[in-house]
């Protein structure tokens, strides 16, 4: 495979600030090597109570791809259309042309986009969601979520009829292999980091396409935009290990953590995962990489190993290409000034976001502002400039490149689920998050912390899976310590049965420091909550919402109450 020079697909004319437009070079498509040797499912076994990932199969060669992407007709079928990921590649398909349906087994937001759209959508999972006219015709491909079965009736179906069933990473690698890929990996801050990419991008002149694993209030269609132009910026989920069919240009690592307790036996099996997933990028690509985060640094030990020592420009070169099989170049960042770019003097302002001096090798150059709040988006932000600037290469003024950036950055307002303001009523303000690890629900808390630093904070949080509670138990019970008062309600199972015994109340219980009570049912908390701020309405007081599962009802409904 030849190499490219990402830097080349991007010009920017002069006086670009006062244009409403940027126009773009078209870089050659490019395209996968033939029977790369990837993970096209995984297989789960049982260990300790945790599950390893077993990643022996062949990518593209034991099924020929069946869809014509280019052409963009037929009918594709969705299987699990209600979770973020499918609901966005169902919103994709629609706006490229596509006959879209799907299914899943409960009504979820996400649903709504691709209904409003013109998906024909199922409750339930049933031979006759893919037998079109009665059974006289059927799908050109059925694409199934990770979280789907085999022996799903669907996908028995489809099969036994002949419609070729895809794999969520599958249709991803062959969705985006013709594009110059930009992909968003990480433990944490992934959605954020590609949506405010995405955004920054598109308001320079970029006309690419995205697909973000969350609600953009900002992108017209919700969680995707779709472009005609080569750069396509993906969010990309190491969960069933999706992220290892693709091939990008750039990728970026936001951190790495143990995450994914159900799939992933430890940490170390999570750095496998990523350190397998950089050997994709192709040559001549970037890797843009978080160096304060431990685990993410990590990674560039096993690079070197590889590589040999890095030289003076910070390219790295690859004598070993049967260990790492590609060539590209890497650049860190952080608010340590041990990475390439860095942040100090970070403080609030008066958005309620975040000001900071944005430095390089110690040099300051830019004075950046946030409307969101939180070191976390500091440091999303910085992976956003690290990677525009990368795309910009030599082709500006490295200043007026910089206050580009800035100026788009300041605009981005943010991601539903991703502290959102739900609403305010007297003194009771109510937010909602998505966090469901401890590295992310310290950090949602140091946002609302620093965004009202002296009302009293309340955090309702509902634990995601029991896998992910029983691992981590001591590292959520110590995440709480910027909230005045924590409320555990009953864990929310998702896709798992309760094997460990484990309930919120052992959460509950084990918070040392911050008092803590369990109340299990979602409704019970609302109309405790509404009786005890009814007592006293203008007391200023934070209710944050907290995890990745129906608790993002509580906020709504609570302010309905509280209204009432």
């Amino acid at each position: 495979m030849s190499a490219i020079s990402v830097s080349n697909s991007l010009h920017f004319p002069e006086n670009f600030l006062e244009k409403s437009e940027t126009h773009f070079r078209r870089m050659n498509a490019f395209s996968l090597k033939p029977n790369r040797t990837v993970p096209s499912f995984l297989s789960l076994q049982e260990k300790n109570r945790s599950v390893s990932v077993s990643t022996n199969c062949t990518f593209g060669r034991n099924q020929k791809f069946k869809v014509d992407l280019k052409n963009q007709s037929g009918w594709i079928h969705f299987v699990g259309i209600g979770g973020c990921g499918l609901s966005a590649l169902a919103m994709l398909a629609l706006k490229q042309g596509f006959e879209v349906s799907g299914s899943d087994i409960v009504w979820s937001s996400y649903m709504d986009g691709p209904k409003d759209a013109g998906a024909r959508l199922y409750i339930g999972h049933s031979m006759s969601n893919i037998d079109g006219n009665n059974g006289s015709r059927l799908p050109n491909a059925v694409v199934v979520s990770s979280a789907i079965p085999q022996d799903n009736v669907e996908i028995l179906h489809a099969k036994s009829v002949g419609v070729p069933v895809y794999k969520r990473d599958y249709w991803l690698a062959k969705l985006t292999e013709n594009y110059n890929l930009i992909a968003v990996s990480g433990s944490h801050g992934k959605s954020t980091t590609a949506s405010m990419l995405a955004y920054v991008l598109k308001a320079i002149g970029d006309d690419l396409t995205a697909i973000v694993g969350a609600r953009v209030p900002q992108f017209p269609d919700g969680s995707i935009i779709l472009g005609s132009g080569q750069n396509f910026v993906l969010e990309a989920d190491e969960y069933d290990g999706c992220f290892l069919g693709l091939s990008p240009s750039v990728a970026i690592v936001t951190n790495l953590d143990w995450e994914h307790v159900d799939i992933f036996q430890d940490e170390e099996a999570v750095k496998s995962a990523f350190r397998r997933f950089l050997k994709q990028i192709r040559t001549g690509g970037h890797l843009v990489l978080c160096g304060d985060s431990p685990g993410a640094y990590s990674l560039l030990d096993q690079i070197k190993q590889c590589t040999g020592s890095e030289d003076s420009s910070g390219s790295m070169s690859n004598p070993s290409s049967e260990v790492c099989g590609n060539s590209y170049r890497i650049v860190t960042y952080g608010v340590s000034s041990k990475n390439k770019w860095h942040a100090k003097s970070i403080c609030p302002n008066s958005q309620g976001g975040s000001d900071y001096i944005l430095c390089s090798r110690g040099c300051a150059l830019a004075d950046i502002s946030l409307q969101i709040p939180g070191i976390h988006n500091v440091l999303n932000s910085l992976a956003v400039i690290a990677t525009v600037l990368t795309l910009m290469g030599d082709t500006r003024d490295l200043h007026e490149s910089i206050d580009c950036v800035k100026f788009h950055l300041s605009k981005f307002k943010g991601v539903s689920r991703r502290f959102e303001k739900i609403g305010k009523i007297y003194g009771c303000h109510i937010y909602d998050d998505y966090a469901h690890h401890p590295t992310e629900v310290r950090a949602v808390l140091q946002a609302a912390r620093q965004r009202f630093p002296d009302k009293t904070l309340l955090a309702v949080f509902q634990p995601h899976t029991y896998s992910r509670l029983v691992a981590m138990k001591a590292d959520f019970a110590a995440a709480f310590d910027d909230a005045d008062r924590v409320v555990v309600t009953k864990v929310y199972a998702a896709r798992e049965t309760n094997d460990w015994n484990i309930s919120g109340r052992d959460l509950a219980e084990s918070i040392i420091g911050t008092p803590s009570e369990y109340i299990p049912s979602l409704g019970d908390v609302v109309d405790r909550l509404v009786h005890q701020i009814s007592k006293d309405p203008h007391r200023e007081i934070v209710v944050l919402t907290v995890g990745a599962g129906d608790i993002t009802t509580v906020g709504p409904k609570l302010l309905h109450e509280l209204q009432n």
